[in-house]
């Protein structure tokens, strides 16, 4: 691998992957960032990587869903390699604004591949990043193996769903070299501060209301993004063509348990001006439709075949995601302007 396209790299995933790939990893290529920067995507994830990686790292603006202009990147940094990060993500989101992921998820998908299949002589590995939501949703036991049918409940995991299948076809149809992965909920710095960890810790340390839905007793198996970078480049190496690989992080707890253990995290740290201990700014709101009551992942065949297994436990994964955004708060300040700020109004009554 000498060129590896990653899609969606200033994102929260993407940009702790090229971060890994360029200070961790025994990866010594190029990496061409493509990425839209939409809201979500900052080019500040990457800064002293543009600058500490200026022969290994180039970031060009670029829409997914603009084929001809993906057709010249691959033509012009002579890809070998894609890590397909780009997406849609937020299921909130999906539910207001269906359109926006059928447009990135599956049509820039699309583009992808196409681009991919008409070079397949030089392509190395198209590796394809998905999710757990697309199994849909589990009872109170049993995990999503490889070979779970799926059954997505969501606009989003549709989407996901849907490029999936595109990916899987295209190597079964053209023989493009494919590898999927779908992981459990990640978290970690970088991550935008819609997502449930990183709204209650900048939520909890400004004394603001911690939204839950439903009764917070949803269930979800919670990843470190590092873990989940290190799994991604050991299936990128040697994970077997057209394989999928689900990635977990042994980590099942449900929603309201993770929020007050970063409210004790917080209290332990700071305590508010007025003493109060954060779990009284606990808030339940109206459930989303559509809500996923439980997802648990089966990592065995990734264990076993690729030896991978992740590292951090939820315990040490949290302590230092908050202490990210403690000592991050410039960043914390900046992506939470403009549109979020509208949206988590709109939303966080």
């Amino acid at each position: 691998m000498k060129n590896i396209l990653v899609t969606g790299g200033c994102g929260f995933i993407g940009a702790n992957f090229v971060r890994y790939l360029l200070k961790e990893s025994d990866f010594k290529g190029r990496i061409v960032n493509v990425d839209k920067l939409t809201y979500a995507g900052n080019r500040e994830n990457l800064a002293d990587i543009e600058t500490d990686f200026q022969d290994q790292y180039v970031f060009i603006k670029a829409d997914i869903c603009d084929g001809a202009r993906i057709d010249g990147i691959f033509d012009d940094y002579s890809i070998d390699t894609v890590c397909h990060f780009a997406a849609e993500s937020h299921v909130d989101r999906s539910i207001v604004k269906p359109d926006a992921f059928i447009q990135t998820n599956i049509v820039g998908t699309f583009n992808l591949l196409e681009s991919a299949r008409s070079r397949q002589k030089q392509m190395i590995r198209f590796h394809h990043i998905s999710t757990d939501e697309v199994y849909g949703s589990l009872g109170r036991e049993g995990y999503f193996t490889e070979t779970t049918p799926y059954q997505p409940n969501s606009p989003y995991s549709a989407s996901k769903a849907s490029s999936d299948h595109l990916v899987r076809a295209f190597h079964k149809t053209y023989g493009l070299p494919i590898t999927i992965s779908n992981c459990s909920n990640n978290y970690g710095p970088y991550q935008f501060p819609e997502k449930l960890i990183p709204l209650i810790i900048l939520n909890a340390l400004d004394g603001k209301s911690l939204p839950i839905y439903g009764d917070g007793r949803n269930v979800r198996d919670w990843l470190y993004v590092r873990d989940h970078c290190t799994a991604i480049w050991t299936i990128m190496k040697n994970g077997k063509t057209g394989e999928t690989y689900n990635i977990g992080g042994d980590s099942e707890m449900e929603n309201i348990a993770i929020v007050e253990i970063i409210c004790d995290i917080l209290d332990e740290k700071n305590r508010l001006s007025d003493n109060r201990p954060r779990k009284d700014l606990i808030t339940f709101v109206d459930d989303r439709p559509g809500h996923d009551r439980r997802y648990a992942i089966d990592f065995t065949k990734l264990n076993k075949e690729l030896n991978w297994s992740p590292e951090a436990t939820l315990e040490t994964g949290i302590r230092d995601t908050i202490q990210w955004y403690l000592d991050n708060r410039k960043w914390v300040d900046r992506v939470k302007s403009g549109e979020y700020q509208a949206w988590i109004k709109t939303h966080y009554k």
